[in-house]
Order: C-alpha cells, then sequence, then structure tokens
C-alpha cells in the first residue's frame, strides 16, 4: 500500500530538493510513499487570492486566514479520507522518534500544513490532528518541520532503507533515549587517533560489550 503524504505550503518548490535526492526520491520510485503538494495560494480569496490578513487586537506580522488553510485541507481530505492532519507549532507536543516510528506503521496517510507569517487564525486547529514541535526555536517557516517529519517516517517505512535491520540500531530507539555508541571507518589510524583495537579484532561479543559500555558513557 502507498503512504500518501500531502504537503499544504506557499513554497512547494521547496520540497524540490529534500525530497528529489537519496532515499526519499528512492522511497517514491519504488512505489512506495507518494509526495503531492496543495498551493495554499490558489485557495486565496479575491483578485489577489489573498491568504493573509492582520490580527485581531493588533500585533505585528500578518496570520493565515481560516479560509483559504480550511479549503486546502477539506480537499486534501477529499483525496484520502483517513489521512491525519499535523501542524507545526511551538505549542505542540515535541515530535519525538517513537512519533516516527506510530507514523510509519500507521496505514494513515499524512497531510501536513506548512504556517507562515505570523502564524495562523487558531480555529483552524478545529481541522487538524496533531500539533507537533521540533524544538525550542523559531523558524520563518513549517517547510522545514514538514520536512523533518517526512524524512523521520518514511525512513521508517519497509523497503526504503536497505538492510532490514538498519532502523533497529540506532539512536533513539528505546523509549525516545539516545543509545548511540561511537563508530569509525578506515583508516585503522587518522592523524595520530587510532580506531579502538577491540573494534578490529573482530570478536563480535567483546565489541557489543564495548558498545554498551560506550552508550552508557
Amino acid at each position: 500500500m502507498i503512504k500518501r503524504i500531502q504537503v499544504i505550503t506557499l513554497f512547494p518548490e521547496m520540497f524540490t530538493g529534500i525530497l528529489g535526492n537519496s532515499m526519499l526520491w528512492k522511497a517514491q520510485d519504488r512505489g512506495i510513499v507518494r509526495y503531492e503538494f496543495i498551493n495554499l495560494r490558489e485557495f486565496g480569496l479575491g483578485a489577489r487570492h489573498q491568504v493573509d490578513d492582520t490580527p485581531y487586537g493588533g500585533g505585528d506580522g500578518m496570520l493565515l486566514k481560516p479560509e483559504p488553510l480550511v479549503a486546502a485541507i477539506e480537499l486534501a481530505k477529499q483525496n484520502d479520507p483517513t489521512a491525519r492532519v499535523f501542524l507545526p507549532t511551538p505549542r505542540g507536543k515535541i515530535y519525538k522518534q517513537s512519533d516516527a516510528k506510530r507514523l510509519a506503521a500507521a496505514e494513515a496517510g499524512l497531510i501536513i500544513i506548512c504556517p507562515r507569517y505570523e502564524g495562523y487564525d487558531e480555529r483552524v486547529t478545529a481541522w487538524v490532528d496533531e500539533q507537533f514541535c521540533i524544538g525550542n526555536y523559531v523558524l520563518t517557516g513549517g517547510e522545514l518541520p514538514a520536512m523533518i517529519l517526512i524524512d523521520s517516517v518514511v525512513r521508517l517505512i519497509p523497503g526504503v532503507l536497505g538492510g532490514a535491520t538498519s532502523t533497529e540500531i540506532e539512536s533513539f530507539q528505546q523509549d525516545d533515549v539516545s543509545i548511540e555508541f561511537p563508530q569509525y571507518t578506515r583508516p585503522a589510524e587518522f592523524r595520530g587517533m587510532a580506531v579502538p583495537i577491540v573494534l578490529q579484532n573482530g570478536h563480535h561479543a567483546e565489541i557489543a560489550k564495548w558498545r554498551a559500555k560506550s552508550t552508557l558513557e
């Protein structure tokens, strides 16, 4: 079953470089996922296709209007009625690896809204299933959080990465706590810094002990 990912954005061209390369491109090329973009400007009001307006109560900046956003969401839901709607926002819960695993395993598609300017009319959240935050900092729009959400989910879908255990032995797989250990590749020595001998001897049990110890440290 193809996982459908729809993105509502004013700048669909921003996604070309990210989704058109590497494993994210391969996932679509293999028919595992399908990326679709809904240009919010097409739902703008009036001759100028207005999508934003000044906030009630005053304040700097502009807010995305509810009419265009809701119309775009409704179109996306028509395309995929079971899809869940996601909104990146500083008030959302911190997005974690466990969320990525849950969304990758679910059959439902994703609809991701990309806010812009100073935000959005609060009434839009009535059409949103989950609000998420990727960190305690400010960005100019929701496109980067959307890319992070897509990348973290798609790579976990079976058939996207090469090895069957590629996504199992890596950071943040146990209750969102990092289990990463130091890793090395050739050459065995680089500018006076040597790869630990235990990793060069091929003794898998000793290597596992070393990695476990290094993780705790």
